[in-house]
């Protein structure tokens, strides 16, 4: 499937931009979809895209999201992804911003089977802000890569990256984000942090935070955590007549909102 948003120069699309793909097959299927959003110089628009499953059958998704800002334009744009664990997916988005534009992109894994996303994108005008997100709650076996690459080719751009998951039971993550700053690049603005919770021994997760920066009038700063439940608070909830399972996941709940 292919799918064409266009914003022409200085119009606001008011109300949400919704695209809601749901898997329904009789035998194993791959499914490819290619987006492009182009949105003008001045124009606005939020897209929000769900991913679902209907069948129990095997599904390979494959996608494919360019997004272009033109000059102050303004774009939003969320993922979410909900299917069931026998669903590969594999997300790949490419972004550009011209001068002034502002972009937020966020993209969220509530239950999955394998999935590997891959964000790109490209501040290539000056004034240039990009706000990323990413937010994974897995269990069993599910595996879920979240790799960004941010290059920050013109000066005075801002880049603000966050992403947390909460792994269960045997559940997989990795996040791997790196930072590029251009030489000429200067007055840019970086902060990427990536905030994990692992809630059994079994659970595993891998972060790899980078910077390459080739500008010497910089602020960017990196880091990553990885922790458990706080074993205190969940003693304390328990008192209070909660259930474990129930206060193990108010506790993820809080760590995901906080």
């Amino acid at each position: 499937d292919g799918l064409l948003v266009y914003v022409p120069k200085g119009v606001a699309v008011e109300k949400t931009v919704q695209v809601i793909n749901i898997l329904r097959s009789d035998v194993n299927l791959m499914v490819n979809r290619r987006v492009l959003i182009v949105a003008e110089e001045g124009a606005e628009i939020k897209l929000l895209f769900c991913d679902h499953t209907a069948d129990d059958r095997e599904f390979l998704t494959t996608q494919v999201i360019e997004v272009f800002a033109g000059e102050n334009a303004k774009v939003e744009l969320y993922c979410m992804e909900e299917t069931h664990a026998r669903n590969v997916r594999l997300s790949n988005v490419y972004i550009r911003q011209e001068r002034n534009s502002h972009v937020k992109h966020n993209i969220i894994t509530l239950h999955n089977g394998t999935t590997r996303n891959k964000l790109d994108l490209t501040l290539a005008g000056e004034g240039a802000e990009c706000q990323l997100s990413g937010c994974v709650i897995a269990d069993k076996q599910q595996h879920v890569d979240n790799n960004t690459l941010v290059v920050h080719q013109a000066a005075h751009c801002t880049s603000r990256e966050l992403y947390k998951y909460v792994l269960d039971e045997q559940a997989t993550g990795a996040f791997a984000g790196r930072v590029y700053v251009a030489q000429g690049a200067q007055k840019t603005t970086s902060q990427m942090t990536n905030q994990n919770l692992t809630t059994t021994r079994e659970a595993h997760m891998y972060t790899q935070p980078m910077l390459e920066i080739y500008a010497d009038d910089v602020k960017c700063a990196h880091g990553s955590t990885v922790g458990q439940l706080n074993d205190a608070a969940l003693f304390y909830m328990r008192q209070r007549g909660i259930p474990e399972k129930e206060a193990r996941t108010l506790l993820q709940l809080a760590f995901i909102i906080a």
